[in-house]
């Protein structure tokens, strides 16, 4: 066995926990070695369990097509296995809370793609390159949990990366008051076409509860830890529709920003093309070296053309011009299914490590 952490990935048969397991195939830092899934999946090998349910345009990872699929409710066996593992289960909130934090107890770090904690006011809920400083919010989660190294931090919803992300490049020059609507694609709801046929060449103006996430999650990764919890930032204020549109991957958001300093075009750029992170800084393996790239033809980005951006970690924004209501409006563009999910917690997990939150057992 390698040096690398052994990882589980918890609902592994699902499009997310698909993504996280090509993502990690070759991983420098982290091996899977352990998979879970509902009680119908344990006993199957991975490949036995997924079927023609493989969702991804890779092909599946030799290394894990003979992994026998546990369990995910057998908590203590699962976690016997690994360092730490990453959750994408597809349960009720109130379920996913609990076995979230059940692992946890077992002093097994859980990365979680799922929204039932990121409310949750000890728990991290982390762009890496925005808010790492919120994962000191993990020492009081463990005296809640009686845990010595076990916790859950979560990462934020897909929808508002290819926006949160521009806003917070723009702080200085205070916005107040954003629009946004975000043109949204189907593997978001875990589907293909295939899945989903009634999808080509529609357009649905409905996904539930995705609009108070965009609207309220960006003030979360904002906060600041006070008393040992989170405590969202005041604003800007955020109102957003949420759209499904015929799209296998990648998110679109079109934003209209109010500032109280009046900035240059120049100067917006320029704060984008300079942002970078802790991530950039410690170069972690899945960091984008470019986290937020300018395109400055009238007709980018393109989800075509510019989802896959830096290995889809990448956010590609372009049309920025003044507004005759608002002060600027620009359109953004973010690999849903990479760094919105899988991706995003994966790097959520790099930087865990580099902190010194995730060892070996």
């Amino acid at each position: 066995m390698s040096e690398k952490l052994k990882v589980g990935i918890l609902g592994g048969t699902g499009m997310v926990g698909q993504r996280f397991i090509s993502l990690l195939e070759n991983h420098p830092w982290f091996e899977v070695t352990t998979i879970a899934a509902s009680p119908r999946s344990a006993g199957k090998t991975y490949a036995e369990a997924v079927g023609d349910r493989w969702k991804m345009t890779t092909p599946m990872p030799e290394a894990v097509k003979s992994i026998v699929v546990m369990n995910v409710n057998e908590v203590e066996k699962v976690a016997s296995e690994v360092d730490f593992v990453f959750s994408a289960v597809d349960m009720t909130k109130e379920e996913i809370k609990k076995i979230e934090e059940d692992y946890a107890k077992t002093e097994t770090p859980v990365v979680s793609n799922n929204s039932a904690h990121r409310w949750t006011p000890d728990v991290p809920m982390v762009v890496p390159e925005i808010n790492p400083e919120h994962m000191k919010v993990i020492e009081f989660q463990k005296k809640r949990l009686g845990t010595t190294r076990g916790f859950v931090a979560v990462k934020p919803n897909c929808s508002i990366q290819s926006y949160a992300p521009v806003l917070t490049a723009w702080k200085e020059f205070e916005p107040y008051e954003v629009v946004a609507t975000t043109y949204q694609a189907i593997s978001g709801a875990g589907k293909t076409f295939k899945d989903w046929p009634e999808m080509e060449g529609n357009i649905i103006p409905y996904i539930g509860g995705e609009e108070e996430k965009s609207e309220k999650e960006p003030l979360r990764i904002w906060g600041e830890i006070k008393d040992g919890a989170i405590v969202p930032a005041a604003g800007p204020v955020i109102t957003c529709q949420c759209i499904r549109v015929p799209v296998l991957n990648g998110h679109t958001a079109a934003v209209f920003v109010k500032f109280k300093k009046q900035p240059t075009k120049e100067q917006l750029i320029e704060k984008l093309v300079q942002f970078k992170g802790v991530p950039q800084e410690l170069e972690l393996p899945s960091a984008p070296k470019q986290f937020i790239r300018y395109m400055e033809e009238e007709n980018r980005p393109q989800v075509a053309l510019d989802v896959d951006y830096e290995n889809g970690m990448g956010i590609s924004v372009g049309r920025l011009r003044e507004d005759t209501v608002y002060d600027w409006k620009f359109v953004g563009l973010s690999h849903n299914t990479v760094r919105g999910a899988a991706g995003g917690a994966v790097l959520c997990a790099e930087l865990l490590k580099a902190q010194g939150y995730i060892t070996k057992k």
